[in-house]
């Protein structure tokens, strides 16, 4: 294992970029954040709210779930922790971040008639649209339903394919762009859907006839976890963020057949992304202590549409 960067916010959603460096969110200090594995300065580009989830677009732009922003509060130990709905929070919403010039825009902040509420993570397809989960916000004394959408990244459209859903956080699509795999968080689950269309989902065959928010279920944790972000392997696994046992979970989810990667120190690894060479490691955030954290991963990982392949280039 090797620290990549610490002092950061709550780090989450990380990106290769294939130059020698990293975006991530920082949710606590609002921004997206670029970090250059050589030691360069980083880069900050002030978005407000609370950054979430990132993915580089087809126009080269970062593309960033919002969530509205998150409440925090430090515990006896120095570890800050969520809070739920923050003070400010007005909303959630989609940007649109231009690297070279730092300039920012709100592309989406509902989906029809309905209010994005918490947009957590994002992946991208090969037809310039992206699927994203949206939680929702969290109160006192209740939390809102789940919904996941389909938006195009020009700005032309954005719905809602699936409603409702338990709190949904990771988001990713098979290599083939086939299946779409979520993860629900307090359920300790991963589902999936059969994608017959940019935007269109169905029951995967031989899981029919059921609502289509339902989804297949592909693997339930046997023991109290949380499931966070999730990223694949170009074999088809689905490697989700663990809390609580703090690590990785790699999923076959054609068997449901799991296998779990401790890592040290913080029971919050929230999210993954690969990248190094051949995309052979893993840049995982864990978000309690503050840092990214690099580890050699046992097979490469799923090449991303318009995203960096390999340390020299980007697709």
């Amino acid at each position: 294992m090797k620290i990549i960067a610490e002092d950061l916010w709550f780090p989450e959603g990380p990106v290769w970029m294939g130059d020698g460096s990293l975006l991530v969110v920082e949710i606590r200090r609002r921004t997206l954040t670029r970090l250059w594995l050589d030691g360069r300065p980083r880069r900050y580009y002030p978005l407000g709210g609370g950054p979430n989830g990132a993915a580089i677009g087809p126009d080269g732009c970062c593309y960033v779930c919002n969530n509205g922003g998150i409440g925090y509060t430090q515990r006896g130990d120095g570890v800050w922790i969520s809070t739920g709905q923050a003070a400010d929070y007005q909303g959630g919403f989609i940007q649109k971040v231009d690297l070279d010039s730092g300039e920012s825009m709100v592309l989406y902040d509902r989906a029809g008639i309905e209010p994005l509420r918490g947009p957590n993570d994002l992946v991208f397809d090969a037809h310039g649209g992206f699927y994203f989960t949206d939680p929702g916000k969290v109160r006192m004394r209740d939390w809102d339903k789940g919904c996941v959408c389909y938006a195009m990244a020009d700005g032309s459209s954005i719905q809602q394919v699936i409603f409702p859903i338990h709190k949904p956080n990771g988001i990713g699509l098979s290599p083939d762009g086939r299946t779409l795999y979520v993860s629900e968080t307090e359920t300790a689950r991963v589902l999936a859907w059969r994608v017959v269309a940019p935007g269109k989902l169905a029951p995967l065959p031989g899981d029919e006839p059921r609502p289509v928010h339902h989804g297949k279920l592909v693997y339930v944790s046997p023991h109290y976890v949380r499931l966070d972000s999730l990223a694949l392997e170009n074999t088809g696994r689905v490697c989700v963020g663990t809390l609580e046992t703090g690590g990785i979970t790699a999923i076959e989810p054609s068997t449901g057949a799991a296998e779990f990667r401790k890592l040290p120190d913080d029971p919050h690894c929230t999210n993954l992304c690969f990248g190094g060479p051949g995309l052979s490691q893993a840049f995982i955030t864990q978000s309690h202590l503050g840092r990214v954290i690099q580890v050699d991963w046992p097979r490469p990982g799923q090449a991303l549409h318009y995203a960096a392949e390999s340390e020299s280039g980007a697709t």
